[in-house]
């Protein structure tokens, strides 16, 4: 069975109907409709964060600063034939308490052509949740501009997990779907994450860790967890840095904060450790230690009035990238917030889904995946 939104037929079938990673399993082809072109459907944000008062001017010196406008024009949905599978397993590892924890995908693809290239969606959530249904617009609207576009879940304090744990789903998923990639249309050989807050963080630590074997574990190790290209937005690096740039009241709390969920995703559950006296655990956790020539292509975004992770975050791992030769790029979105979470009375999210903002995505994908 099968119902329609904003031009996807949504495959409602149980969960399962790929099998777990190894199985050889039939997959069911949904039917395709295609609804009149119009702004993608806005997604409400999870989750709740405490904004900072203040935030220090951006340093825009090597960045492209982008301009739009919060009524300019929005990215369209509907215009071509895509098809959402919901809820297929790629993993199941330990989660809290050491039980076993499914973890699954949503594969949002066109109906025709192939194989096309994927982009492996990781959705913020602070470190606490990982919602796989957030950010559909977004996701449609890359899945109708040629990719497969496949949003998972993973770990998170809730799982009593940390960042290792983290950026090891994410590589579990692109090895299954790699594995699987006859079944879904998916040329294995271009792949790209793209993550939001919390998911870019791990899609960058995805991208300088490809021959790095702590992370990846579990099933189909015989496939690469390599990526071709990662789009980071608002994702942020030095996790002892992350209010650095916020008035002093927001910055003290997160510097003396021994049970935050950035120290817990560092350090584990129960460790009673300020980040900023475990220097080596957070170089460990900061994607800028492992970046080498050789790694995946970069396109950072981040909001000048961002109040949840410092506008700097993604200037330090920018240049750092630079200094090791990666190929990188950073846009500072003028006077936008983190994404959706912007202080009351500001309509500055509706910036991340327009036009202006998208096309420099789209762009970088049609660049380096071909």
């Amino acid at each position: 069975m099968a119902t329609t939104l904003c031009g996807l037929a949504v495959a409602a079938g149980p969960p399962g109907a790929v099998a777990a990673p190894g199985a050889d399993a039939a997959v069911p082809a949904p039917t395709a409709t295609t609804a009149p072109a119009a702004d993608c459907p806005a997604q409400p944000w999870v989750g709740g964060f405490r904004l900072a008062t203040s935030v220090a001017p951006d340093d825009t010196r090597t960045s492209t600063v982008l301009h739009p406008e919060v009524a300019g024009p929005k990215m369209q949905c509907g215009a071509e034939e895509t098809t959402l599978r919901k809820d297929v397993t790629y993993a199941t590892v330990p989660g809290a308490g050491g039980q076993p924890r499914e973890l699954k995908l949503d594969v949002l693809a066109p109906t025709t052509g192939g194989p096309r290239p994927l982009v492996v969606f990781l959705p913020g959530g602070g470190f606490v949740t990982a919602n796989k249904s957030s950010s559909l617009g977004r996701r449609t609207h890359l899945a109708e501009q040629g990719y497969v576009v496949v949003s998972i879940e993973y770990r998170t304090t809730r799982d009593e997990a940390t960042y290792v744990d983290g950026v090891a789903d994410a590589k579990a998923a692109i090895r299954f779907l790699r594995a699987h990639a006859a079944a879904y249309g998916i040329n294995p050989s271009e792949v790209a994450v793209f993550g939001e807050s919390a998911g870019g963080y791990l899609a960058s630590m995805v991208g300088v860790t490809g021959g790095v074997r702590k992370f990846d574990a579990g099933a189909h190790l015989d496939q690469s967890s390599r990526v071709r290209a990662v789009v980071n937005w608002y994702g942020p690096s030095d996790l002892a840095k992350l209010a650095a740039d916020f008035d002093p009241v927001t910055r003290a709390t997160h510097e003396d904060s021994t049970d935050s969920a950035a120290v817990k995703y560092v350090l584990g559950p129960n460790d009673p450790t300020r980040l900023q006296d475990a220097p080596a655990a957070v170089a460990a956790a900061d994607p800028a230690t492992y970046a080498g020539p050789g790694d995946a292509a970069f396109v950072l975004f981040h909001g000048t009035d961002d109040r949840v992770i410092s506008p700097s975050q993604t200037v330090l791992l920018h240049h750092a990238l630079a200094a090791r030769g990666v190929p990188t790029a950073r846009f500072a979105v003028k006077d936008a917030g983190h994404g959706p979470v912007v202080p009351e009375g500001n309509a500055s999210g509706r910036m991340w889904d327009t036009q202006r903002v998208m096309r420099h995505v789209t762009g970088f994908l049609r660049w380096q995946l071909h």
